[in-house]
């Protein structure tokens, strides 16, 4: 029996009692995950990344890890949510026109002393005090920095469009536009390299796509890493008590930790280890975060039909979007259905065994992304469940 069947086995056995569609996560695989991002990351704590969980018991599980230190969010209106909750240092990763959730941090010691906010542009800081509705407390501010690799002089550019600030001059001048501020204080600098950390360099079958990733990263890695560091001094030079730089990202953890500048890593899908972590020469993780469709129709010789499984994840539209049938071993979409909205015919040979009423199960391409489609997870040790818990749909949160 391979690993991957012996899996399918204790999931199926775990299961038996629940009728798909069903969704679990490996605990032991999750743990073998956490410890190495701790390993990656090489001492310096590990923020991790909400959107890549959206389950608050597994942010607890994590967070009480030797190694995990904080939460980086996605909205403020979860931002607000957790900190309630009682997570006491939460760092908003992008900018957010809230104007309620800005009133309720301005009126609450308790939630602006956890909260961070992320700014790339002073009209955010108007926003802020246009939405205090007289709470004065003082609002803990980070800027983000670009990180963005520019070639040809500029005219082609490789990286996320976020932030932009890119230069140490224009990252200072925010700086000081805090400092001159009322109710504001600079604790940090993120900086979020998705074309290294988010883009695989061994896809599958394209050896030559793979080899120019992996040129293009070391360049990026390069070139950041001394625009950082830059960026870093000059910040401090004006905000010497910074209390944290943030930068690096499940495919990049132990190169952002490498750096002197950084003094912690964001990291999340690496604990799920989605579909699209399938594809890097730096690490490998153990798929932890699975859901299983039940077998509804039999239409034919190497067929099945599923009930529902048309979960694409978020980005440009692909293939490498589709959640992949992952057990058994060897099925595949019909290239004219795909995942279908309210069934999903399935290809190949492993067809002629599965039984009206079994489950396949699949990997999502996206980590968190998963969890906005079941409102529990069933956590799994061995064969057995061991606890179910609720995702942030499942608690009656959907935040985006």
């Amino acid at each position: 029996m391979t690993p991957r069947a012996a899996d399918r086995a204790r999931y199926d056995r775990a299961t038996a009692h629940l009728d798909a569609p069903v969704a679990i996560v490996d605990l032991e695989a999750f743990d073998a995950n956490a410890d190495d991002l701790v390993r990656r990351a090489g001492g310096k704590p590990v923020r991790v990344a909400s959107k890549s969980v959206r389950c608050r018991a597994l942010l607890e599980r994590v967070l009480a890890r030797e190694g995990f230190a904080g939460i980086m969010s996605f909205t403020l209106d979860e931002s607000l949510w957790l900190a309630r909750a009682g997570f006491e240092d939460v760092l908003l990763a992008y900018p957010s026109a809230d104007r309620a959730a800005f009133g309720a941090l301005a009126a609450d010691p308790k939630l602006a002393a956890a909260v961070t906010v992320m700014i790339d542009d002073p009209a955010q800081l108007d926003l802020v005090d246009q939405a205090r509705a007289g709470g004065t407390e003082e609002i803990r501010v980070c800027l983000e920095l670009d990180t963005s690799l520019r070639m040809l002089g500029g005219r082609v550019r490789v990286g996320a469009l976020r932030s932009p600030l890119r230069e140490p001059a224009q990252l200072a001048e925010l700086a000081r536009s805090v400092a001159r501020r009322p109710g504001f204080r600079l604790v940090g600098l993120m900086a979020y390299e998705g074309h290294v950390a988010g883009v695989g360099d061994a896809v599958a079958g394209r050896p030559l796509r793979s080899r120019a990733i992996r040129l293009m990263q070391a360049a990026a890695r390069k070139e950041l890493a001394a625009r950082r560091a830059a960026v870093v001094r000059a910040v401090r030079a004006v905000a010497p008590d910074l209390e944290f730089v943030n930068g690096g990202g499940t495919g990049s953890v132990q190169h952002t930790a490498a750096e002197e500048a950084v003094t912690e890593i964001a990291a999340g899908s690496g604990l799920y280890v989605p579909r699209l972590f399938d594809n890097y020469t730096s690490f490998t993780g153990r798929p932890a975060a699975l859901f299983a469709q039940p077998v509804v129709r039999r239409p034919g010789v190497d067929v099945v039909t599923v009930l529902g499984g048309g979960y694409p994840a978020s980005g440009a539209a692909g293939p490498d979007r589709l959640p992949v049938p992952y057990l058994p071993e060897g099925l595949r979409y019909d290239p004219q259905e795909g995942p279908g909205e309210v069934q999903t015919p399935l290809l190949g040979s492993p067809a002629d065994d599965l039984l009206i009423g079994d489950k396949v199960w699949f990997r999502h391409a996206k980590a968190g992304e998963l969890c906005e489609r079941f409102d529990s997870l069933h956590l799994v040790e061995g064969d057995r469940i061991t606890a179910t818990v609720p995702t942030y749909r499942g608690e009656g949160r959907t935040f985006l």
